[in-house]
């Protein structure tokens, strides 16, 4: 228990309060890994900080919009009507911008900006704040200027990295750190979208991969105080006003059959983005000028109508509002995709987030005309497959069918319609896991090299390495010398295995020493003559997954831990990886159920 110091109201009680500061931060750091109340009040002050930055950035989002492309107060920048002519020159100039600020941030700090799926996956939730503002920042400068990009990635960076930063801070466990990490990029998006339910379902799904009961309080707190503070400093319109549907057993089956079609089309443009960048690569175009070269096709597109910039509010809001004909509606799905996938695959930054869901709509609605045009007996309203499509092919491209389900029901107030929406988007889901099996994030990740599906916490495997797990100091002798000496040295009963080393040093096998003492063996042979393993090794970094695979398909119950030179670190035995590996895997376990 830390005993707070009492201060004396005084003229000195300035440098008091600097002198007590550091009892008072043990204090509320051992409060916190205490009582689950004072988790839970942590989550609610990230929550409200989230939402306070998400309203900033929309702010400053709104604010270069209206500077730049002289669009009135109020009024979003693909919602506009007439063309905006030479002022689409801003789509370059902001590219050029951020290649030179990427540029610049890089050379001085080459490792890539960790998001929060990415640090609750493998870092237990370690995030850096200042990374975060970067890419808040680039983000900002990508939407801000025009790109068609959202800003969900910055919400979601910003919320996260807070709540990674104080919550390092406290010396939280790594379950709370996780947990706060996922109640602060929840509350961003709740704040967002003015849906504290998304923004909860959000976290559990896409930030922290699982959902407990002990999480469910400090997260939906989180989101609830971020949506109520975002509404204190002005809110955000609703993507369309509160309705209600009648809706038949046939029309959920229609609507299944949508989220069927928005498979395909979600996985296409996950892999378009990547075949952007390959191609750029190829072509040897620089880093620095790629995000200016694909503004200037994205101002292209921008040409033929201004719905295709930016995040795409105002345009999903004029679809969802006063739906247009088939033809007209395929062309701007076309072009708002293009711009889209061009703009992240040249290096904007920001996300799919909300394209997706513009996307969506629109593929709900040519799916509506195209069952018209068919002939079909009984369909439901144009509305219901515009909103269903937004869910199902964000649930897709985004990972998280349960958000965007929450995201129709607090948008609509429609149960029904909810449910109906919930059937596409777990269509949608399962056939992208099962023939794509990565979300947009998760695939970025994959083309980086990690193998991560979801924001699950394999960190605690990976960071259990052959290195922490070995014995160090095991005993050695030369591959050269005679069975006899061999016996001498390390007799019967002295040690089971000895590790042996060529006239260099280096790792040379390994010796069971009762095979050594069997009565046939020949005293003046070698000891190298009975060495195991004599070309497998783990290395320090090896984690337990890749260890274990490592005895099994060797056949071994011990194998050495060498450093790229060969030089013997230590000795790893089966037996212990195996009761190490139990152990992080029933910590998981405990985790997941709330019982940690």
């Amino acid at each position: 228990m830390v005993e707070l110091p009492r201060l004396q109201f005084s003229s000195s009680l300035g440098p008091d309060l600097v002198r007590a500061a550091p009892a008072y931060v043990r204090f509320i750091r051992n409060r916190v890994r205490e009582s689950e109340a004072w988790l839970l009040l942590t989550a609610l002050g990230i929550g409200a900080a989230a939402g306070v930055m998400a309203r900033l950035l929309n702010f400053a989002s709104d604010w270069l919009h209206e500077m730049l492309f002289g669009i009135p107060y109020g009024e979003r920048l693909s919602a506009l009507t007439h063309p905006l002519g030479w002022k689409l020159v801003w789509l370059p100039i902001g590219g050029l911008l951020l290649g030179l600020f990427t540029w610049l941030w890089r050379k001085q700090y080459p490792r890539p900006i960790v998001d929060p799926v990415e640090a609750n996956a493998l870092r237990g939730g370690a995030m850096s704040f200042r990374d975060s503002l970067v890419l808040a920042a680039q983000t900002l400068i990508s939407n801000g200027f025009g790109a068609s990009v959202g800003l969900e990635a910055a919400y979601a960076q910003l919320g996260g990295g807070l709540a990674s930063s104080l919550g390092m801070k406290l010396k939280t466990r790594r379950t709370d750190l996780r947990t706060l990490v996922g109640a602060g990029s929840g509350a961003s998006i709740a704040a967002a979208f003015g849906a504290p339910l998304t923004g909860a379902f959000y976290a559990f799904e896409l930030i922290m991969g699982s959902y407990t009961v002990a999480s469910l309080a400090p997260v939906v707190g989180a989101c609830l105080t971020g949506y109520l503070a975002e509404r204190a400093l002005g809110g955000v319109p609703s993507l369309i006003e509160p309705t209600q549907v009648s809706l038949s057993t046939s029309d959920y089956l229609v609507c299944a059959a949508l989220g069927l079609i928005a498979a395909p089309v979600g996985i296409a443009i996950m892999r378009l983005v990547n075949l952007v960048e390959a191609t750029l690569q190829r072509m040897r175009v620089p880093r620095l000028v790629q995000p200016m070269v694909g503004g200037i096709a994205a101002a292209c597109l921008a040409v033929w109508t201004p719905e295709v910039l930016a995040s795409g509010h105002g345009a999903l809001q004029n679809h969802l509002t006063h739906p247009g004909e088939l033809w007209p509606v395929s062309a701007d799905f076309l072009l708002k995709a293009g711009a889209s996938i061009i703009c992240l695959g040249c290096g904007f930054r920001g996300g799919l987030f909300f394209a997706s869901l513009m996307l969506g709509a629109l593929l709900g609605q040519m799916y509506w005309f195209t069952l018209v045009l068919a002939g079909a007996p009984q369909i439901p309203d144009m509305t219901v497959t515009a909103l269903v499509g937004m869910a199902a092919l964000a649930a897709g491209v985004v990972g998280g069918p349960l958000t965007m389900s929450f995201l129709v029901l607090e948008t609509t107030g429609d149960i029904k319609l909810a449910g109906a929406t919930l059937a596409a988007t777990l269509m949608c889901s399962l056939v992208v896991r099962r023939f794509f099996g990565y979300s947009f994030s998760t695939w970025r990740f994959h083309l980086r090299g990690e193998t991560i599906r979801s924001a699950h916490d394999v960190g605690r495997i990976r960071s259990l390495t052959a290195g922490k797990m070995m014995r160090q100091n095991p005993p050695t002798a030369l591959a050269s010398i005679t069975l006899a000496e061999f016996r001498r040295r390390h007799p019967l009963g002295s040690t089971p295995r000895v590790v042996l080393l060529d006239n260099e040093g280096r790792y040379a096998g390994i010796v069971l020493t009762a095979d050594a003492f069997a009565p046939d063996r020949d005293e003046a042979a070698h000891a190298g003559a009975l060495a195991i393993n004599r070309a497998l090794a783990l290395r320090a970094d090896t984690n337990v997954k890749d260890a274990m695979r490592a005895f099994e398909s060797s056949h071994s119950d011990e194998l050495a831990v060498v450093d790229g030179q060969g030089a013997v670190l230590g000795l790893l035995t089966e037996t212990y990886a195996a009761r190490r590996y139990a152990e992080e895997l029933e910590k998981t376990r405990q985790e997941l159920v709330g019982e940690s």
